[in-house]
């Protein structure tokens, strides 16, 4: 069997609150194994262009409580190219990099599943706050992100109470609505918009608005998954068929920053270390996830046509204790 003795982490795409702990894993887990350790600046782009930082046990102490990630994040065009890959494969050797892991969403394990074809045995982990990685039931940054959002949400119910307005609320999840259905249950919102289900404005959001008022209740709160609508013309249309004043809200990137929570910093630090059990075993290609109660790992294209929905028995209880 190969020994691997070297390995880099990169973490790719949009940051999330808990990278930095899978960054630390990694570091910890792959010193543990007798490994070399090197830091990948800025994702892909960083790989193609040998932007590394050699990592010891002290270079990730104190991280875990840090939102964002320490190597940064970049998009990088080139390597979506054949050519780019060979780049990156390229500086790999180099660098003397024989495995990877690298911390993302589902662009990053395209790129992850390209490298690890090319020869360099890569780990993809699930790191993205829209929980939107079909393979795992839980993805890195997804529980501080709800609780951002929580957040601002029952401080915005303060401000619409005192006024007696509803507010139209739309939180992060570009297509995926697992954000807008949890925040909506754990805020007692009126109604929930997501891209997963049909939308009916009458039925959805207008009877249910009246029905609480005929029900004695003066504010109202609507959530809204990014992207399925302009926020600010559903609340102009919500206004102009309730009589309601309302305003709309766009929490936007703060529910990416921030310190992480204890789970998102428990599953970021499980999963960093089974990425470093398999390149340590040179497997390469595969995906660590979460399903079931479970840490497993799947073949990254297989990962990759999994299909996700929401959970539609979250839908019915939100149908049975709202107004």
């Amino acid at each position: 069997m190969i020994i691997i003795k070297r390995i880099g982490v990169l973490t790719s795409g949009g940051d999330a609150p808990g990278m930095n702990a899978a960054i630390r894993a990694v570091v910890r887990a792959g010193l543990h194994f007798g490994m070399e350790v090197v830091g990948i600046r800025e994702g892909y782009k960083g790989l193609i262009e040998k932007n590394i930082m050699e990592m010891k046990y002290r270079s990730v102490s104190d991280i875990m409580a840090k939102g964002g990630t320490i190597l940064k994040t970049a998009r990088c065009t080139e390597f979506a190219t054949p050519e780019g890959v060979l780049k990156a494969k390229k500086s790999a050797d180099e660098l003397g990099i024989e495995g990877l892991v690298v911390i993302g969403g589902d662009g990053s394990f395209r790129g992850a599943r390209d490298l690890s074809n090319a020869g360099i045995p890569t780990i993809g982990i699930p790191g993205t706050i829209d929980n939107d990685i079909a393979c795992s039931d839980y993805t890195i940054g997804f529980d501080t992100a709800m609780n951002t959002a929580l957040e601002c949400i029952d401080k915005l119910k303060d401000t619409c109470a005192s006024h007696n307005r509803c507010s139209v609320v739309e939180v992060m999840g570009r297509h995926a609505g697992h954000i807008a259905l949890n925040v909506g249950i754990a805020s007692g919102a009126e109604a929930i918009v997501v891209h997963e289900r049909d939308f009916n404005l009458q039925t959805d959001i207008v009877e249910k608005i009246n029905k609480a008022i005929a029900n004695g209740k003066k504010h109202f709160v609507v959530i809204v998954s990014e992207l399925f609508c302009d926020s600010g013309k559903l609340a102009a249309q919500i206004e102009a068929t309730t009589g309601v004043e309302t305003r709309a809200t766009i929490l936007g990137h703060i529910q990416r920053g921030g310190s992480p929570t204890l789970r998102d910093r428990l599953m970021a630090s499980v999963m960093g270390e089974k990425a470093v059990e398999l390149l340590k075993d040179n497997i390469g290609n595969r995906v660590i996830a979460y399903k079931n109660g479970v840490t497993v790992d799947y073949d990254i294209t297989e990962a990759l046509n999994m299909k996700k929905d929401l959970k539609e028995e979250y839908f019915s209880v939100f149908k049975v204790i709202t107004y």
